[in-house]
Parts: structure tokens; sequence; C-alpha cells
């Protein structure tokens, strides 16, 4: 088997990002149309077809499990290809493997979400452990892209560094209880789900408040960066964040104001996942200008 530039594998690799996020919209859309029993076994779909697609439900949600397989496929791709890439790096075959270890957990995972009948416990979970494969799926892509191993963070100035770790925190903090905000509200699946017995409107503003916590801290990175003038590649990264994060969250009050519509749901989501991806992008050590795979073999 010819050996893979390291320009080719960073392609394969982005591709396995790729179909994990695009796999978070999928399970979304399972949800969002209450589809999330329109299969009632695993792994086949029911007690008699392994796949069924005769109903809307049932459709949506074998075209999800189906979905699994692209990104089990991209996955595998990036494992026994990372064994391939020349030059070979141990560090890209063990986040590669990181990526396989996270989809099987996911699988299982899947299979008791339906087995317990969408457990809130266990769609908080699946949604949290998609958030892990995409960090890992981020790191590996970016490191890929280099000709030799770098720091897995970026270098931050000293001053700047705990306010980037309470950041960091703070951004996860407001994912996870967006999950707990999801598990509570109507679109859980189905609507014979079970559903956390809080009152939405004040898990929606323990929510709110994380947000808006992130938000003010990222505010605070900016204005002292500012003083600090960084690099260019770190200021970008804090604007970035800061503008899906402000999004975000005029989404978020939107749709809680206007009775959770499946629409603005479904954007919420695609926000969630663009706001951590430019969390890593913040956090993670960017490609060095200089050690950037040209072509062929690393330079």
């Amino acid at each position: 088997m010819a050996r893979l530039s390291g320009k080719s594998y960073s392609i394969v690799c982005g591709t396995a990002l790729g179909s994990l996020c695009v796999i978070v919209f999928t399970g979304a859309l399972v949800r969002l149309t209450g589809s999330g029993l329109g299969c009632v076994d695993w792994p086949n779909c029911n007690d008699t077809q392994f796949i069924d697609v005769s109903s809307g439900h049932t459709a949506i949600e074998q075209g999800n499990r189906l979905f699994t397989g692209v990104v089990s496929f991209s996955v595998m791709a990036a494992v026994l290809l990372s064994h391939r890439r020349s030059p070979r790096r141990s560090d890209l075959v063990w986040l590669s493997w990181s990526l396989v270890l996270g989809v099987l957990a996911q699988i299982v995972i899947g299979g008791v979400v339906v087995l317990t009948g969408l457990n809130p416990y266990a769609n908080m979970a699946h949604f949290l452990v998609s958030m892990v494969l995409i960090a890992c799926a981020f790191m590996l892509y970016r490191r890929s892209g280099t000709s030799a191993p770098t720091s897995f963070f970026r270098s931050i100035p000293s001053r700047l560094k705990g306010l980037v770790i309470a950041l960091s925190i703070a951004g996860v903090t407001a994912i996870v209880t967006g999950t707990v905000v999801t598990a509570t509200g109507p679109h859980a699946g189905s609507e014979d789900a079970v559903r956390f017995g809080f009152a939405l409107p004040s898990v929606a503003r323990i929510h709110g408040v994380t947000v808006l916590i992130f938000v003010a801290l990222i505010v605070a990175l900016a204005l002292l960066d500012r003083r600090q003038r960084s690099s260019s590649d770190f200021t970008e990264a804090i604007s970035a964040l800061l503008v899906v994060a402000v999004a975000q969250g005029a989404i978020g009050y939107t749709q809680y104001f206007t009775g959770v519509p499946v629409v603005l749901v479904a954007a919420h989501i695609i926000g969630a996942v663009s706001m951590f991806l430019a969390l890593c992008h913040l956090v993670v050590a960017p490609r060095d200008a200089h050690s950037i795979v040209i072509d062929g073999p690393a330079y």
C-alpha cells in the first residue's frame, strides 16, 4: 500500500471532522421531528426489520442511524491512514484512535437512548460525547496539517491564561445547561419521551445566565488582548468566538420568547456546534505557517 502525503491525510481528517458535525444535526432532526422512537428496537429498527422507512418518523430515524455508517467509515479511514502517512506520527495515530473509541461509545449510548425510551440522561450523554468527539477530531485535523508535532494548546500570554481557562469552563457549562433545557422542553424526541421535571423557565434562565457569563468573559478577553497586543491569529480567534457566541445567544433568546419553534431550535443546535468549534479554534494550537504541509512529503 502506497504511503499517504501529509496533505492528503489532512483531507481525510477534515472529512471525519465534518461528518461528526453533520451527525449532530441529523440526530437533532430526529429529536425535533418527534422521530426518536421511529425505530423502537436496536440495532434493528424493529423486531422484524433491520431497515424500515415505511413512515416519515422511521425514515428520519433510520437515516440518522445509516449516517452513523458514514461517520464510522471516515473515522476508520483516519485511523488506518494514520499508519500510512508519511512521515508516520504517533500523536496522529492515537488521536485518530480516540475517534474510534468515541464512535463506539456513541453507538452504545444510542442503543441505550432507544431501549430506555429516550431517557434524558442518555440523550444528554449522546450530545455531550459528540462534543468531545468533535474536539478530538478538530485537534487531529489541525495537527495533521503540520510537518511535525506541535503543542496541543495555543501559546497564550501568561496574563490571559486564567481568563481563557475560565472562558473555556463557562463555554462548556453553557453547553451542558443547554442540554438540560432540551431535556426539559418540548423537543425531547417523542411525545411519550420522559423529560426532566424541572420548570422550563427556571432551567432556561440558568442556561441564559451561563451564556451571558460566557459572552462577558469573551468581551473581557478581547479588551485585555487589545492591551496585550497578542498575535493576530489569537485576536481573530477571539473575534470569531465573540461573533458566534452573540449570534447564538440572540437565537436562543428569540426561540424562547417565540415558543421554541423547530426551525429556530435547529438553528440553535447548529450554533452550538459552531460556537464549540470557535472555542476549539481559540484554545487549540494553530498551524504554524512555517510547518504547514504543502504537498507530498511534509516540509
